[in-house]
């Protein structure tokens, strides 16, 4: 399953960062209020909400169709600025004094738990329902965009698969065009305009 390989290859290209942050980094600025242990923490959740998802029973139907469909209605429906940030610095403390191997042994068991679904799994988002390769699509945007965060932040190099910074990309230009701003994206691609200041497709 393609979108499998592409979530892994993310998420151990963020291990493998997680690994060369110097212990004096752990505190420095991440993004917005997070430090970089938050920003961290924050990450690691793409992959701890794939596995706790996955625990739960299916509900009965799909009503998120596509990962762009979950960014233009339940990401919306579903996200407080507030409790994400305090859920990044809840997170970052989960990390601990090892947090390469506290993320390795989730993700060992996150890869393991998606083998054994069947190709149709269907997870359960706020009660609403998605098919788990389009869920791996979100996790795959979030780890690509955050991981880049943290490379900035830190000064290292990232290490992300080139087809899942590929798939991030088109996943936020069709939620961009989704929201009617498609024509803005494809003119500030094309080098004809420049986005508005902090514009954001999430």
């Amino acid at each position: 399953m393609i979108n499998t390989a592409l979530f892994l290859g993310s998420a151990d290209a963020f291990v493998r960062l997680l690994g060369e942050v110097r212990d004096d980094q752990w505190s420095a600025p991440g993004l917005g209020a997070w430090t970089v242990r938050s920003l961290a923490g924050h990450t690691a959740r793409a992959i701890l909400t794939v596995e706790n998802y996955l625990l739960q029973d299916e509900p009965g139907d799909v009503t998120i169709a596509t990962a762009e469909a979950y960014y233009t209605s339940a990401y919306l429906t579903f996200t407080d600025d507030a409790a994400v940030a305090a859920r990044g610095v809840e997170a970052g403390e989960w990390l601990g004094e090892n947090p390469v191997a506290q993320v390795s042994a989730a993700l060992a068991r996150v890869g393991a738990a998606i083998e054994s679904q069947p190709s149709n799994r269907i997870v359960s988002i706020g009660g609403m329902g998605i098919r788990l390769p389009e869920y791996l699509r979100t996790r795959v945007f979030e780890l690509v965009v955050h991981t880049i965060d943290l490379s900035r932040a830190s000064g290292i190099p990232h290490g992300l698969p080139e087809a899942a910074v590929e798939d991030a990309v088109k996943l936020a230009a069709a939620v961009a065009t989704r929201r009617g701003s498609g024509e803005d994206v494809l003119l500030a691609l094309t080098g004809r305009s420049a986005l508005p200041e902090y514009f954001s497709v999430v």
